[in-house]
């Protein structure tokens, strides 16, 4: 496998165990304004148990924090409830376990995504903060937009910007044959091509490579999936739902990641979630690898992560594929049937090679972000050079045959 020209050494996993932060409480919300106010980073060394006990004491680092200042608004509940029509039906964009998703029109005329969180759903008032303050501090365009919050009574909304195209799972898991449990408006959509598919994971491997090796000190998404990859209306992929994020206890650099630690609880979606996380609870970026390599897979096969209604040996994808990534000669097999061959066969081969990589059992013997970045993005290009080649012209023969046709029927 030559995706990669070289790998970074992995480090040893020396941490000591570390508790997972405690949920703060909903009072605390104003101190997102004065980490507007202060400038100050995630990473703050000290922080009092009322008002920030998402930044726990961190480790120092050889690097200043680069996390910008917080930006989100604060919204009543008024001002969105008027912007949704008064979370109107009609307004509705989506539900899940945290809650529901409306679009709505603020004063200025700007379209967002107003999420209005369910506290007895999945998500929690440590969820909500987390949100706040990952998506006010850390600013990437393949990460979506936090335009502000609402914290009111025991209401919980987050207002994102307007992803025209919904999320990836729309689009990729959802048609034809998909369509039994579709909605109406999916119904309509064309099969993503191999460009977009390889547009959309270049986004999502930039995202990723911003969290991991940018931000300071890194940050771990912790739950991606194709659900949590939004679209705009030109298909460029950006990460959602940030409430599961942790930071790093120590800076993650272009070197390689820091060391694991342990988190108690082990969150995210099954399918997804790495194999050391599952059996020990141990966290790092490279469990975020892991996730993207099930997510390039969903790309490449068209396939769900985890699906029920496929036979027992196919039901969850990785199983599936592994068997396939011994072999070179079976890559083809995994090809989404409704691209129908319209791929070169040598990009599908690198493609599947760097989803074996991302999906090694060992966390160590995994790429960078960076790296998986650098392969996909030649990937990319050569799709879009690709499709937008003319048509080959047909032989001279069967082209004069044809102009002799026409000019007979003139």
């Amino acid at each position: 496998m030559s995706c990669f020209s070289c790998f970074k050494p992995p480090q040893a996993d020396g941490e000591e165990e570390e508790e997972e932060d405690k949920a703060p409480a909903v009072a605390p919300l104003p101190s997102v304004k004065r980490l507007g106010s202060r400038r100050r980073s995630l990473r703050s060394s000290s922080s009092s148990k009322s008002g920030g006990s998402f930044a726990a004491s961190r480790q120092p680092s050889t690097r200043p924090s680069n996390i910008t200042s917080c930006s989100a608004r604060s919204f009543t509940y008024e001002q969105l409830a008027a912007a949704t029509g008064d979370f109107r039906a009609d307004c509705l964009l989506g539900e899940g376990g945290f809650g529901r998703v409306y679009r709505g029109r603020l004063d200025g005329g700007q379209l967002v995504a107003v999420k209005q969180l369910d506290l007895e759903g999945l998500q929690g008032d440590r969820e909500f903060v987390v949100e706040v303050l990952m998506l006010s501090l850390l600013h990437h365009h393949n990460l979506v937009s936090l335009v502000g919050y609402c914290s009111h009574g025991h209401q919980r909304l987050l207002v994102y910007e307007y992803m025209a195209l919904g999320s990836l799972a729309d689009h990729l898991l959802l048609l034809d044959d998909r369509l039994a449990t579709a909605t109406p408006r999916a119904t309509a959509r064309a099969a993503l091509s191999w460009e977009t598919r390889m547009r959309v994971a270049l986004g999502a491997a930039r995202g990723l490579e911003y969290l991991h090796e940018t931000a300071n000190p890194a940050v771990i998404y912790r739950d991606l999936k194709s659900s949590n990859v939004l679209l705009d209306d030109a298909f460029c992929p950006k990460l959602s739902d940030f409430g599961l994020a942790r930071l790093c206890s120590t800076s993650s650099s272009a070197a390689g990641p820091g060391p694991a630690e342990r988190s108690p609880r082990v969150m995210g979606t099954y399918g997804y979630c790495a194999p050391e996380y599952i059996r020990t609870g141990r966290l790092s970026v490279k469990s975020d690898v892991y996730s993207f390599g099930v997510l390039l897979l969903e790309l490449i096969t068209g396939r769900r992560a985890v699906d029920s209604a496929r036979p027992a040996p196919e039901q969850v994808l990785v199983t599936w594929a592994a068997p396939m990534f011994k072999d070179s000669k079976r890559y083809r097999e995994l090809a989404d049937p409704l691209l129908r061959g319209d791929f070169p066969e040598r990009d599908l081969n690198q493609a599947v090679a760097v989803a074996a990589m991302c999906l090694q059992d060992q966390a160590s013997a995994r790429p960078c972000m960076s790296d998986a970045a650098v392969t996909l993005s030649f990937l990319a290009e050569a799709a879009a050079a690709s499709a937008a080649q003319p048509l080959p012209l047909p032989p001279p023969q069967l082209q004069a045959d044809e102009t002799l046709r026409q000019e007979e029927e003139a």
